[in-house]
């Protein structure tokens, strides 16, 4: 019986240390990492910036519901050479994060300028939303967009 009781009080005392997440930093984590996958899709590229954000198993949904699975693929993807005459800003407009810390998501607005060969240019809105997850090294990647 000593026994059950001292796992039962250990247990009890290991959920009671357990630290709810401090949801306003991580709101703040997800908006700076939000901020600087925009900034290298600007700088660096968007097939770029969408590779490196990316979790390994990451999602994206496109035109037609077309599901593009993987961080490969998802390079693949954007390895169009339509997107090297693009470029696409986004600002969250919400974001809410789980109780345990590691799962955030985000949604807000999104415009894409799409650039022809004759310099013609064509935008492009809409709303997006993000569901993302800590990795074991702390940083956020995504894991559906």
């Amino acid at each position: 019986m000593k026994p059950i009781i001292a796992i039962i009080s250990l247990l009890t005392f290991l959920t009671a240390c357990q630290q709810p997440a401090n949801k306003e930093k991580v709101k703040q984590e997800i908006f700076q990492t939000e901020k600087a996958f925009e900034k290298m899709s600007s700088e660096d590229g968007i097939q770029e910036a969408f590779y490196f954000f990316a979790a390994d198993s990451a999602v994206i949904k496109r035109q037609n519901d077309t599901l593009i699975i993987g961080k490969e693929n998802i390079k693949d993807y954007y390895s169009n050479p339509a997107f090297k005459m693009a470029k696409v800003t986004w600002t969250p407009d919400f974001i809410d994060v789980s109780e345990s810390g590691d799962l955030a998501y985000s949604y807000g607005k999104y415009i894409w300028t799409i650039w022809s060969a004759e310099g013609d240019t064509a935008e492009f809105k809409g709303v997006f939303q993000t569901i993302w997850k800590q990795q074991p090294d702390g940083k956020w990647k995504y894991v559906w967009d």
